[in-house]
């Protein structure tokens, strides 16, 4: 990375092509986020609800209370790390630093204290807190790599997916272990399986960002170069943050992306119950549905590069997420109407597993394309004002995600609470027109978020030619200002 003497302009990385090593090393980081987006949108409503016996509209409020609640630091984090100057550089001395912490804050969110409602809640709300924002100081400045490792289009979008294949390995891993071992024999209401689950998954997590630290530390353990600051405190870093996150295309992303993870935060919230009660899976078939579902991240790891480099990014992004919702919405109404594959009685396996395939391959393009996205925004606010954002960006795009997913699991809450679902409840003892209007609820909620935001995501600006207008300009002024100061070769 060049940068000149005179005005601190900046060229973008060079658009090459990384060695396979490096980019499983990379997204090896995410199984962490994995693992935290499991506990949180599979396990945690499901254990502070039927476990510890709050009602669920009361857990999913206060998970959306310390969701949001955290989500105000990570703009600080993204920050922070693009200001961090080491002899490692800006983003290792993070990934070094925070996981042993997650790992004990990861513990003790599934251990709460004996009492009344009001500190159990805390409890929850606190750690939650505490988790999350350490998350984020490892999941900030991992994905913040991707634009300084690269400016191909292309490539960006690779580094993306290995980073999705690997957190949705992570997040799978520790489900099909819940499933068929620490829930085998009492099911997901037993407490003890919840310490196991919760040891589990702090090892994993630490474990998986300190080797994605050292794998790639030999790449990115060099000094920085300074970013053009502005001096005069926290008002003027205030100041800087605010017109750097005004980018266009960065708002229409977000808003777009806002909508996609409210969705899904509620899908995943509510699993365990549509799986356990609607369904009528068995332990087996959940192991099953788990190793599906790792299926459908291949098949989209192996369709996103021909489909994003055939139609770009943003135009393939809108295919699969129409898909999704389509596929999706089209599931739990045939439930509801009674005209799907096995009703009356225990609906069909194979049948819903076909449709899940298809929805969730989709869902899974959406997000990585997305993500792939977010990257090339750095280009455009560098030309803009001057600084690569990458940290900023990133931690400003987790503040929506953690934003929505606090949504998603209070809206999962209140689809409970209005379907009228009783706490403490096991599969066979509920009523068919509770379980009923939870689809129907669920189907109402996930079209209108889901469609509305495609509309927002029309609206993003880049695409992979003016992405690469924008490279020439940012390396022409770059070589210029070097060739004035006789620094070029």
């Amino acid at each position: 990375m060049a940068i000149s003497a005179a005005s601190d302009t900046i060229a973008p990385p060079p658009a090459e092509r990384l060695p396979t090593r490096l980019k499983i090393f990379h997204g090896f980081g995410s199984i962490a986020y994995g693992i935290k987006e499991n506990g949180f949108a599979t396990f945690l409503l499901l254990f502070y609800n039927q476990v510890v016996g709050i009602d669920a509209g009361l857990v999913g409020t206060a998970i959306m209370v310390a969701l949001i609640a955290d989500a105000f630091v990570d703009p600080v984090i993204g920050e922070l790390t693009d200001r961090t100057q080491t002899r490692w550089g800006r983003r290792l001395p993070w990934l070094y630093g925070a996981p042993i912490p997650l790992a004990l804050a990861w513990m003790m969110l599934w251990s709460p204290p004996e009492g009344s409602n009001t500190l159990v809640l805390g409890w929850l709300i606190g750690w939650a807190i505490i988790v999350r924002s350490l998350v984020s100081m490892c999941e900030v400045p991992s994905v913040a790599l991707v634009p300084e490792l690269t400016a191909d289009y292309d490539e960006r979008t690779i580094l993306m997916r290995y980073r999705f294949l690997f957190g949705w390995a992570g997040g799978l891993l520790i489900l099909i272990m819940a499933y068929g071992i620490f829930f085998k024999d009492s099911g997901e209401t037993d407490p003890a399986g919840y310490y196991a689950y919760a040891l589990s998954g702090a090892v994993l997590m630490a474990g998986a960002v300190l080797l994605s630290a050292l794998g790639q530390h030999k790449r990115v353990a060099h000094p920085s170069p300074p970013q053009p600051r502005h001096a005069g405190g926290l008002r003027a870093i205030a100041a800087e943050m605010r017109k750097t996150l005004s980018n266009r295309a960065f708002l229409w992303l977000v808003f777009a992306a806002l909508f996609a993870f409210t969705n899904q935060g509620i899908a995943f919230s509510l699993t365990n119950y549509f799986l356990g009660f609607l369904w009528q899976f068995t332990q087996g078939e959940k192991v099953a549905y788990g190793l599906l579902l790792f299926v459908t991240m291949m098949a989209a790891f192996v369709i996103i590069p021909p489909l994003a480099r055939r139609l770009g990014k943003r135009e393939a992004a809108l295919i699969a997420g129409a898909t999704s919702v389509t596929f999706n919405a089209g599931l739990f109404l045939s439930y509801y109407f009674g005209i799907f594959p096995g009703l009356p009685g225990k609906p069909s396996v194979a049948a819903m597993f076909a449709m899940i395939f298809l929805a969730n391959t989709a869902a899974i393009t959406l997000m990585v394309l997305s993500s792939s996205m977010m990257a090339d925004v750095v280009e455009a606010s560098q030309a803009e004002t001057g600084r690569r954002s990458e940290g900023l960006f990133f931690a400003g795009y987790f503040f929506m995600q953690k934003c929505a997913t606090g949504a998603g699991i209070f809206l999962a809450g209140q689809i409970l609470s209005w379907a009228a679902f009783p706490i403490g409840a096991a599969p066979g003892e509920v009523a068919q027109d509770i379980i009923s209007n939870l689809a129907l609820g669920y189907v109402v909620v996930l079209s209108a978020v889901g469609f509305t935001g495609l509309m927002v995501l029309r609206r993003f600006p880049i695409d992979r030619a003016s992405h690469e207008r924008r490279l020439a300009v940012l390396s022409d002024a770059a070589r210029a200002d070097l060739d004035a100061e006789g620094m070029h070769p």
